[in-house]
């Protein structure tokens, strides 16, 4: 039997790409004695990502974290990259091919495509891929349930990037449930104006005005929660997207909030001709069509409208991507 490989002598990094995620749902079902609230939301994983790489420090006694691309707010000690990292540790406990005792430090390097702050789930994403990485660059393995507990350690989305696929995800964000039965795979415009958008002062303005939520946007919630999980195709999810992008609780409150972004919801609902919906709290706005393709080509249109005015400008050209849902594996490689 061959001596199992000590991880320490790796000579490559371990990449994994970070993908973002859209909400096709999203119900708040109510508050919980922790503050947080319950709910009720569809979420898809998109092929437009971030890359994470990590490498064992050889020479390093700390974690280190490396950025190109949009710098992420707040202290590099809390991004969730280290605190993927870390929760990754406390959970091997030592158990690790090169153990007994602690694991080494990891360098990693995350290359930022995603906006950041956008609704798009990209920081949880980026804890998700460190936390897949620490653990197969120090060669170390967990079951089910501990990679679940360490990812719900990590933030509330967390848990949803370690699926794979569209999930319904319930709770403040720990339920998550794999949804198998969409076939193909749509096309996803994104449309992400230059706007800071505060969760919790969306929740805020959401709990002042509809503490109870919309009993409609929770019965289209599960309602596709329903269908997703039996059979349906791209093109009648596609079908669905003028009950989707009004299937959002936050959607009233995040327009409260940041009230340019009511404009350019309806600037892109008449240059495309088509539903638009927010993910999260937002400020990402999206359009669901039948293949990358068209919404390569429905991003061509939503430039044009941009540099001649007609998308109002909050500040700055929004960030614009056409990309697809997917339904791969976590942790892919690029």
């Amino acid at each position: 039997m061959n001596p199992t490989p000590d991880p320490t002598r790796r000579l490559t990094p371990v990449v994994r790409l970070a993908p973002a995620k859209i909400n096709l749902t999203l119900a708040v079902i109510g508050r919980r004695p922790d503050g947080f609230h319950d709910l009720h939301s569809v979420f898809a994983p998109l092929e437009l990502a971030d890359r994470l790489s990590v490498a064992i420090d050889q020479t390093g006694r700390q974690d280190r974290l490396h950025i190109d691309g949009e710098v992420v707010p707040g202290p590099l000690a809390d991004n969730l990259v280290l605190r993927g990292i870390a929760a990754g540790r406390a959970a091997v406990r030592g158990d690790w091919p090169g153990g007994p005792g602690p694991t080494p430090a990891l360098a990693a390097r995350l290359e930022k495509r995603l906006p950041v702050g956008a609704g798009l789930g990209g920081g949880s994403s980026d804890g998700a891929a460190a936390l897949l990485g620490a653990l197969e660059a120090w060669g170390a393995d967990l079951d089910d349930e501990a990679r679940r507990r360490a990812a719900a350690s990590v933030g509330s989305d967390v848990s949803f990037f370690l699926t794979g696929g569209v999930a319904l995800v319930e709770g403040r964000g720990e339920r998550v449930t794999p949804l198998t039965g969409l076939r193909g795979s749509p096309g996803v415009l994104l449309v992400t104006p230059p706007v800071h958008i505060s969760t919790p002062e969306v929740y805020a303005a959401f709990i002042a005005t509809r503490a109870d939520g919309d009993g409609n946007v929770r019965s289209s919630s599960m309602h596709l929660a329903q269908e997703l999980g039996k059979n349906l195709s791209a093109a009648d999810l596609v079908a669905r997207a003028g009950v989707l992008a009004s299937a959002n609780d936050l959607l009233p409150a995040a327009m409260l909030v940041a009230p340019g972004l009511l404009g350019v919801r309806r600037a892109l609902m008449r240059t495309l001709g088509r539903p638009v919906g927010l993910s999260g709290s937002g400020p990402t706005l999206w359009t669901l069509y039948p293949s990358q393709s068209e919404a390569e080509a429905a991003a061509a249109v939503v430039r044009a409208a941009v540099e001649g005015g007609s998308i109002p400008d909050l500040g700055g050209p929004p960030a614009i991507a056409a990309t697809t849902i997917s339904n791969v594996q976590p942790g892919r490689t690029p």
